[in-house]
């Protein structure tokens, strides 16, 4: 189905930086639409990717746009311990050798990536820590969830060895920084002996981990369960599914 938007700003505005902010593809990516011609304003096919929408004019991309975009999937995995996000060593996993057939949860049909394929993860989940990662070459999600403007909240449950004190909390939630900066706040609360829920706003490099060693806390368990609107839910570990369109436009709009 065509996707079809009046544009209602009060200024003019070019038609790949208009549909890049509404979440609908990059602007790389709508440029290339416009020169394949497959976007249209008030019924006239576009075909100067400079070319800026005017206030009122609607704006279509065809169905074969709509389809093109489409086929850039994002799949959420449940990674296990063990398993690395990103490019492995020898002898280690990587996550995208678990988007097999065999391990497609759901029962959601989707198109199994070819080895060759290169699928970055989104926000990375080193190899000893489990639950929900994205794996994706949709720059529009990326920018959405781990972009400099990205404020996407990021869910875990973590376990810990060490003293539990208020102060401690006080800490994890304001007042420490890493690398010379200081860190966004974060949300930390205990839930059970030993165990936190933290969300943060942002991913520096092994923030958790850090953070809790700044404060006198070993973590033993790191789970994400959330990146924003997302959940694991009851997704066993080592499956995966892909994203539905839905769930992308949701991601997109923060």
């Amino acid at each position: 189905m065509a996707w079809t938007r009046t544009y209602d700003e009060d200024e003019p505005q070019r038609v790949n930086k208009w549909l890049a902010q509404s979440g609908v593809c990059s602007r790389r990516e709508a440029e290339q639409l416009i020169s394949d011609g497959l976007v249209s304003i008030d019924g006239e096919v576009v075909e100067d990717v400079g070319r800026k929408i005017l206030p009122g004019q609607t704006l279509t991309l065809a169905d074969r746009a709509t389809a093109k975009l489409d086929s850039t999937f994002t799949y959420m995995i449940h990674k296990p311990v063990g398993v690395v996000s990103s490019q492995p060593d020898p002898g280690q996993v990587p996550a995208a050798r678990l988007l097999t057939r065999q391990n497609i949860w759901g029962g959601v049909p989707a198109p199994i990536p070819q080895s060759g394929d290169l699928l970055p993860p989104i926000g990375r989940l080193d190899k000893d820590s489990r639950g929900l990662l994205l794996l994706s070459q949709d720059g529009v999600v990326a920018k959405a969830v781990i972009g400099p403007q990205s404020d996407l909240e990021k869910e875990y449950r973590v376990a810990v060895m060490g003293e539990l004190t208020e102060e401690k909390i006080e800490l994890l939630r304001f007042g420490l920084e890493l690398d010379g900066r200081e860190l966004r706040p974060a949300e930390v609360e205990v839930i059970s002996d030993q165990r936190l829920r933290i969300v943060l706003r942002e991913g520096r490099n092994r923030q958790i981990r850090r953070m809790c060693e700044l404060v006198e806390l070993k973590v033993v368990d790191l789970f994400r369960v959330r990146i924003g609107p997302l959940t694991l839910g009851e997704m066993p570990e080592g499956r995966w599914r892909p994203l539905t369109s839905e769930e992308r436009a949701a991601l997109v709009a923060g």
